[in-house]
């Protein structure tokens, strides 16, 4: 018996999907309160859900309010996460961490080894999330940004099929407690 059994705690619970088209324009809708200055396209969503190389997932609260969305290229044996949103309704609840979860769970499913990303440098609440999966930061891409020249860091994993990951991995799994998540198969 858990503890959210125990004393009768009713957690929200969330639904983590495939991206549809149908989802595109609250994804949209998303990006541009996430990133108002400099976003992706309807178009680019559109793009990406026909490309044969890429995996973009939503996740949605009982009432289907969209609570962030996650993309990545695999590319052989090497993923890259090309987006992350959490919407700032949902921040601190560990969206972040079940967003990531699920492309993780993904990639072993397509026997990736590897992935990597690039985050604002100014991103800090990012860069803890992704370090708290065993990203490491390897470089950095001067310039990167559009809309302000704001450098990015290039993160990596070590190969995801190592024990310390898989561990760590298992760890946070296990960790997310403030909400119940329904993760996509």
């Amino acid at each position: 018996m858990t503890l959210k059994d125990y004393y009768g705690i009713k957690m929200q619970k969330f639904i983590i999907s495939k991206m549809q088209t149908v989802d595109i324009d609250d994804v949209f809708h998303l990006e541009e309160i996430v990133h108002p200055n400099h976003h992706w396209s309807k178009e680019s969503f559109y793009n990406e859900l026909l490309n044969n190389l890429s995996a973009y997932f939503c996740i949605r609260d009982e009432k289907q309010k969209l609570a962030g969305y996650i993309g990545i290229w695999k590319i052989i044996d090497e993923a890259h996460i090309t987006t992350l949103a959490v919407n700032p309704d949902f921040q601190r609840m560990q969206i972040g961490q079940a967003l990531m979860s699920q492309i993780i769970e993904d990639c072993y499913k397509s026997m990736i080894k590897y992935i990597t990303l690039e985050v604002r440098e100014s991103n800090i609440p990012a860069i803890k999330l992704y370090e708290k999966f065993l990203f490491d930061s390897i470089g950095m891409r001067k310039n990167y940004y559009q809309d302000n020249n704001e450098n990015a860091i290039i993160m990596f994993t070590q190969n995801i099929w190592y024990d310390k990951f898989k561990n760590n991995f298992a760890i946070i799994k296990e960790g997310i407690t403030k909400i119940e998540v329904e993760y996509c198969k």
